[in-house]
């Protein structure tokens, strides 16, 4: 199996022995050794994740790398975070997603309206099995904990990923003075609940709500 490991928080580097990692179309940025590159379809899924992924709105383009050396993987300077599965599911946005083990299975699933509120589409990208991830935030991630009793609201701006049994809803945070522009402007929020993790990034992207 791959061994991934950071450089400077920014860069990847991700020793391979004759083994193979997805990683993000054009995210190379040097490797050593010999490496060959293949372009991927469907997310890497395939016919059907070509298929499942137009239907869906849901957009993904990735990159199968194999060979013995190290390759460094960086996406405009964004901060990386490791995840390690064993065996449960990462749900990721597609464009925060940089690389993934090549024995983990990639898919969508449906978010529901948490999707519309980023503008991202209904559909998210699912990891599924044993192996190490690589996640893209905009400013170090920070990761949360959703405990029982204890559910979590988040801005669906700084949304990156979560993992665990973890229910998802989608709430109005809106008040009149939001409406009239003197409120703090989080008029959407995604709720958690159950027991896992989520990973926020400091810095919210603009969703169809506008700069929440």
């Amino acid at each position: 199996m791959a061994t991934f490991r950071l450089h400077s928080g920014k860069v990847l580097a991700v020793d391979l022995s004759g083994d193979a990692v997805t990683a993000k179309n054009g995210s190379m940025v040097a490797y050593d050794g010999h490496m060959t590159f293949k372009r991927l379809t469907g997310g890497g899924e395939g016919l059907r994740g070509v298929v499942t992924r137009r239907l869906t709105g849901e957009h993904r383009t990735v990159m199968e790398v194999r060979g013995e050396g190290t390759c460094w993987f960086a996406d405009r300077a964004s901060e990386i975070t490791l995840v390690r599965l064993t065996g449960d599911t990462l749900y990721v946005e597609a464009d925060s997603l940089l690389a993934a083990d090549a024995g983990l299975r990639t898919g969508t699933t449906f978010t529901g309206l948490r999707g519309a509120a980023q503008g991202n589409g209904l559909f998210t990208t699912t990891v599924r099995g044993h192996g190490q991830a690589a996640l893209l935030s905009d400013g170090p991630a920070v990761v949360l904990r959703v405990a029982p009793h204890a559910p979590l609201v988040v801005d669906p701006g700084a949304y990156v990923a979560h993992q665990g049994d973890v229910r998802q809803s989608f709430q109005s945070g809106a008040t009149f003075r939001t409406l009239i522009g003197e409120g703090g402007g989080e008029a959407v929020q995604i709720r958690f609940e159950g027991d896992g993790l989520v990973y926020v990034q400091p810095s919210e992207r603009t969703t169809v709500a506008g700069d929440v």
